[in-house]
């Protein structure tokens, strides 16, 4: 009876040789049969119906449901778990799988040895990892619905799609909440990632030495962070959007040689941080980051645009627009820094010069900070007298006189005017 179940017709053609099956199965019996008897090339359809426990795909098959198929662990390990190369998972409904993040429990478990596997159009709902895998190469991961518990503590969760030791992952197209990190990449090279949502989770995606990867059109809303690039090279983020997120929209920390390019960011806001305090919310936040070009960026309406601490000197700013955040810049070190490249600075809100020769730059070097920004930053307890009339009276007189100065930012070519950075579908390196 099970096989009468399970064998509804065969389509049959001929590839390399062999014959393919298209089996259709209905109920939990039908699909562990089928999984078990499958032979690569086999496609398995799975009919309106909830699937318990846990199922392992061996061979290469495309597994794909019909509206309303459901997979659902009981809370117990992973609800799928692929172990063969080449495999196809398509608009499958999966919940419930275990949220034991030590024994990797997911939606979807990758093991070594699934390569080249396409998972589309599925919908995740659990605790553990949406989907995790490592040691593979060429996964594909496109338009799917990852969601996970937004009752639980934002560290306690899984992330949306974990890849560790992976070689040119695609990620497309995906959305993700409620998860800890959406896309949570380390020791990868040549990944891609394009068009995903995150919402309300930790960090949109999370890069860990990782090298050659690219970000483009990606949109975070309501995160901790935005894109987290730590202990990685070449790096191509470019295109994406975070808004309305608590610590920063782009945090380069450790990270060399990689392009930032045409992103916006606005309203970074830590509701319990101050800039004193160094936990304000930051649009992009570089800590220790070296030879990095950071261009055409709209950082906007936050509670810090730019923040660089430790060691972040050695990077080129030009182009970017710094507009109407309570701190615009905080840089507190030795060095006199220049952001400005090949005659082009960036476009700052509040600053009042003027241009004579109306090549659309400024006629004044435009110094963000001055000595008593620092003055505040290194003693907070001095905060209390940031607006009385002796203070403004001091910064009225230094930035009037143009001193000179040993250390802090400055932009010797501001630009007047702001143009709109061309969107686009994707823009290669």
């Amino acid at each position: 009876m099970k096989l009468r179940r399970l064998f509804i017709g065969l389509l049959c053609f001929a590839s390399c040789g062999s014959w393919a099956a298209l089996i259709r199965v209905t109920d939990t019996d039908s699909l562990t049969l089928a999984l078990g008897k499958a032979q690569d090339g086999d496609t398995i359809v799975l009919a309106t119906a909830v699937y318990s426990g846990s199922f392992s795909v061996t061979q290469s098959i495309h597994l794909k449901g019909e509206a309303g198929a459901t997979l659902d662990a009981q809370r117990h390990g992973s609800a799928l778990i692929v172990e063969a190369a080449k495999v196809t998972i398509e608009g499958l409904n999966i919940r419930h799988w275990g949220r034991d993040l030590y024994y990797r429990d997911a939606g979807i478990l990758l093991k070594q040895g699934a390569d080249n596997v396409l998972i589309t159009a599925n919908r995740l709902e659990g605790e553990g990892f949406g989907i995790y895998g490592e040691h593979i190469d060429a996964p594909e991961i496109l338009a799917n619905s990852i969601s996970g518990n937004g009752a639980i503590y934002v560290l306690d969760r899984g992330d949306g799609i974990y890849l560790k030791h992976v070689t040119a992952p695609q990620i497309h197209n995906n959305q993700l909440i409620f998860v800890r990190d959406g896309v949570y990449l380390e020791s990868v090279n040549h990944s891609r990632i394009s068009e995903n949502q995150f919402t309300k989770l930790q960090y949109g995606i999370h890069y860990m030495y990782t090298q050659t990867d690219e970000a483009w059109q990606n949109q975070a809303i309501a995160v901790d962070g935005g894109y987290a690039l730590m202990s990685s090279t070449d790096i191509y983020l470019h295109h994406n959007r975070v808004t309305q997120a608590r610590d920063f929209g782009i945090l380069l920390n450790i990270t060399e040689s990689c392009h930032v390019q045409a992103n916006s960011i606005s309203n970074i806001h830590n509701p319990k941080g101050t800039v004193e305090l160094g936990n304000e919310g930051k649009g992009i936040f570089i800590y220790a980051a070296q030879n990095n070009r950071i261009e055409d960026n709209e950082f906007g309406h936050s509670d810090t645009g730019i923040s660089m601490a430790m060691g972040g000197e050695k990077n080129r700013l030009w182009r970017n627009r710094i507009v109407e955040n309570q701190t615009q810049v905080k840089y507190v070190g030795d060095a006199q820094l220049e952001w400005s490249y090949q005659g082009q600075g960036n476009y700052w809100s509040q600053y009042q010069g003027w241009d004579l020769d109306s090549d659309g730059i400024g006629d004044l070097v435009h110094r963000p900070n001055d000595s008593l920004d620092k003055l505040f930053w290194l003693y907070p307890e001095a905060k209390l007298l940031m607006e009385s009339p002796v203070v403004l009276l001091l910064r009225w007189v230094e930035r009037q006189f143009q001193p000179q100065v040993t250390s802090g930012i400055s932009d010797s070519f501001p630009l007047m005017h702001w143009d709109e950075p061309v969107q686009v579908d994707r823009v290669s390196r």
